[in-house]
């Protein structure tokens, strides 16, 4: 009996001690792993590991904005300084079917001759892109679209290898387009942001848009300015008297009679823009002789010249410059005089070769920014960086090889009117410091 109870202790100590046990590891086992079991460790663990990843993001973001930002400075430290008194005409109402759906302007029609009996001799149709391109020269990034940022990335790398400083885009107001293209207004945005990037500015060229008058040209200025006026690449210039002002350039001005001009350009008028927050400086197209007095009567700023073709006009014959520039300075208007590579359209006027201009390798060029120089102009336009219809495009052009037989820049590399460009924009630079000392 003895015995039984002292086996009895002794198991009942035995389970005692396996239940203290048992509760000692158990207990053990929710305290570490305690973290898991909890409804506020559960939903403290991803937002941890969210914290701990964005922080990891925002690092990775923000060096690749600095790499970036190292790699467009060192980028535009290869480039010369930007001439802000040498402009280019720029035209973004080209476009392919990648970005647009279809090509568009690349597939120029070519033009019949307005005598009847002479169109009869000369090819009639569209372009066929991309081997046949209304133009007689081919572009070395092919026929491209101007909503393309790429495109527009490389084309302001090339303004700067040229060292041009302001770029004038051809512009309808919006919803209105030329009679080949497409609405062009909804890129100026992007246009306007790839050109701050290389510091280089944008200004408009005021296209002869269908029921242009004097009431719809005051609310389209008003739309320009302000919708772009206050962004940084939105060119501006200051004028002798102190105000910092837009520049416009006013393409066919003169299919506005200068009493219609005067309406909106003379401060004396009750409907005038001047002395509002939408003034501007207006640069007028002298064509013709007789428009110098029509320009001064209608209350432009200046004039500029525009074609490439030495003699085509009044304005674009280049022994006359120095006496526009002398009636300029009679009158106090800006005179800017426009200089070409050379020119040729019979892609899409295949009658016109009376207008052709030969580009001798670079020669034609320099002799027509020489005698811009010489006329001591305000400022040097520049027809075009890129008009291919005309052949008066300075950017890159390469050799072609189809059924269709294209000009090229040989013997010089497709950079060479750039290079010109360039270092006449040295030049000017020069001219224009020794001019106001």
């Amino acid at each position: 009996m003895a015995r039984f109870r002292r086996k009895s202790c002794i198991t009942f100590i035995v389970v005692v001690l396996l239940v203290l046990i048992v509760t000692v590891v158990l207990k053990g086992l929710t305290s570490e792993d305690s973290l898991f079991r909890s409804p506020v460790g559960l939903e403290l663990l991803p937002v941890i590991k969210d914290e701990v990843q964005v922080v990891n993001n925002n690092k990775l973001d923000q060096t690749k904005m600095n790499d970036r930002d190292a790699e467009l400075e060192a980028t535009l430290r290869k480039f010369p300084p930007p001439n802000y008194y040498l402009h280019a005409f720029y035209y973004a109402w080209y476009g392919n079917p990648k970005f647009d759906g279809k090509y568009i302007h690349w597939d120029h029609p070519q033009l019949p001759h307005w005598d009847f009996k002479v169109a009869q001799g000369y090819p009639q149709g569209r372009h066929s892109p991309p081997d046949d391109i209304g133009s007689n020269f081919y572009p070395s990034l092919g026929p491209y679209s101007s909503k393309d940022p790429s495109i527009i990335e490389a084309h302001m790398q090339q303004l700067r290898i040229a060292a041009i400083g302001v770029i004038a885009v051809s512009w309808y107001p919006p919803n209105m387009k030329d009679d080949n293209g497409d609405m062009m207004d909804d890129l100026v945005p992007l246009l306007l942001e790839v050109a701050h990037k290389y510091h280089i500015k944008v200004a408009f060229h005021i296209e002869p848009y269908k029921g242009r008058d004097e009431v719809n040209m005051f609310t389209n200025v008003k739309y320009i300015i302000e919708k772009y006026g206050e962004h940084p690449a939105f060119f501006k210039y200051r004028t002798n008297t102190g105000k910092l002002l837009p520049l416009l350039y006013v393409y066919d001005s003169y299919l506005m009679n200068s009493e219609q001009w005067a309406k909106l350009l003379k401060h004396t008028e009750s409907n005038s823009i001047r002395d509002t927050p939408y003034d501007a400086i207006f640069i007028a197209l002298l064509v013709e002789e007789k428009h110098k007095r029509e320009i001064l009567t209608a209350g432009f700023d200046g004039v500029y010249t525009y074609f490439a073709t030495n003699g085509f006009s009044y304005g674009s014959t280049q022994r006359n410059w120095d006496s526009i520039k002398a009636f300029c300075e009679d009158n106090n208007l800006i005179f800017i005089p426009s200089v070409g590579p050379g020119y040729i359209d019979t892609s899409i006027r295949p009658w016109n070769f009376q207008n052709t201009r030969n580009r001798i390798n670079g020669k034609y060029y320099e002799t027509s920014l020489s005698a811009a120089l010489q006329a001591r102009p305000d400022f040097i336009s520049i027809t075009s960086f890129n008009e291919w219809h005309e052949g008066t495009q300075i950017e890159m052009a390469i050799p072609k090889t189809s059924q269709t037989v294209y000009l090229d820049y040989l013997p010089n590399k497709p950079a060479i009117y750039l290079e010109i460009t360039r270092k006449w924009a040295a030049i000017f630079g020069g001219e224009r410091r020794k001019w106001q000392e």
